[in-house]
C-alpha cells in the first residue's frame, strides 16, 4: 500500500514535503507511510489519492480496503517477534487472488513439514535461539491457512528436481517431506509441476513468488533468498517474471508425471 501511494504521489509530480504539509505534518510523515513504518486510515488513503488526482477508482478502492484491514491478520501476532519481512510475505499470500511459485533449492514454505522446516531454517541461520527458531517454524506452518478457507487460494508451484534431492536433514525427514508434497499435489487448489535436471533451462532462473492481486496494478513479486527477500511491483518487472514463469511452464512435467516423479524420489531416500 505504501509503495502504491508513493507511485501516485510521484505521478502527480508532488514532493514528500508538499504531501506531508497537506496532512498537516512534515515530509517524514509521508516517508513513514510510504515505507510502511506508519499505518494509515482508509479515510487518509482516499484523501491522499484525491490530492494526487488519482483517477483509477478500482486501485484507490483496493488501497482503502487494505488500510481498513491492516492489523487484523494472524501474522500480526508475530510483530516484534519476527522481522517485518516475514509478516509482509504472510500478508501478501493471504490477500493474493492466486499464487505462482518457482523453487529451485527447497520445497515451497507453504508445503514444508515441521521437521523439514526446522532443519532448513537451522541450516541457513545456525545462531538462532530456540525461541526464534520455534517462532519461524510456527509462522511458516501457519502460512498454510490460505488452503483452509472455503475458497482456497489457487497455488501453482514449479519445483526443480534439485529441491527434491537437496539434503537439509536426515533421509527419514526428507522422505516424509516428499510424501507430504505428494499428498499436497492432490489438494483441489494446488498444482505441483516438477522441472527435471534433464530439461534445459534458458537464462537465469531463481526462486520467486508471484502474487496476483484483486487488480493487476497491485500484483507483486517476492524474490526468495536465504537471508532476505525483496518485493517488486513495477509493471516492467512484473512482465519479466510472468514471462519467466511461462518459460518454466514449457519445460515442466505435467501434474501426473510430477506426482510419479516425487513418489520415485521419495522411495529412493
Amino acid at each position: 500500500m505504501g509503495a502504491e501511494l508513493r507511485k501516485l504521489r510521484e505521478r502527480a509530480g508532488m514532493s514528500g514535503a508538499t504531501a506531508g504539509a497537506f496532512l498537516g505534518g512534515e515530509r517524514a510523515q509521508i516517508s513513514h507511510i510510504e515505507s510502511a513504518r506508519y499505518g494509515v486510515s482508509e479515510e487518509r488513503v482516499r484523501r491522499l489519492a484525491s490530492h494526487y488526482s488519482a483517477t483509477h477508482k478500482h486501485l484507490v478502492d483496493a488501497l482503502a480496503s487494505m488500510a481498513e484491514e491492516r492489523g487484523k491478520g494472524w501474522w500480526d501476532e508475530y510483530r516484534g517477534v519476527l522481522s517485518p519481512g516475514f509478516l509482509d510475505v504472510a500478508e501478501l499470500e493471504f490477500h493474493a487472488t492466486y499464487l505462482r511459485v518457482i523453487q529451485m533449492l527447497h520445497i515451497p514454505g507453504q508445503f514444508q513439514t515441521e521437521a523439514y522446516a526446522r532443519a532448513l531454517i537451522r541450516s541457513g541461520v545456525s545462531e538462532l535461539t530456540a525461541s526464534d527458531l520455534n517462532a519461524r517454524v510456527e509462522h511458516r506452518l501457519r502460512r498454510r491457512v490460505i488452503f483452509d478457507r472455503p475458497n482456497p487460494t489457487p497455488f501453482e508451484a514449479f519445483i526443480h528436481e534439485g529441491a527434491l534431492r537437496m539434503r537439509y536433514s536426515d533421509a527419514e525427514t526428507m522422505r516424509s517431506q516428499l510424501e507430504f508434497l505428494h499428498e499436497v499435489s492432490r489438494w483441489p487448489s494446488v498444482t505441483v509441476r516438477i522441472i527435471p535436471f534433464e530439461r534445459q533451462i534458458t537464462g537465469s532462473v531463481h526462486s520467486m513468488l508471484y502474487a496476483g492481486a484483486i487488480i493487476p496494478a497491485l500484483d507483486t513479486v517476492q524474490i526468495d533468498s536465504a537471508f532476505d527477500g525483496g518485493f517488486l511491483d513495477a509493471e516492467a518487472q512484473l512482465a519479466r517474471y510472468r514471462a519467466l514463469i511461462e518459460s518454466i511452464e514449457t519445460i515442466s512435467l505435467d501434474t501426473e508425471e510430477s506426482r510419479k516423479f516425487i513418489h520415485r524420489i521419495a522411495q529412493e531416500m
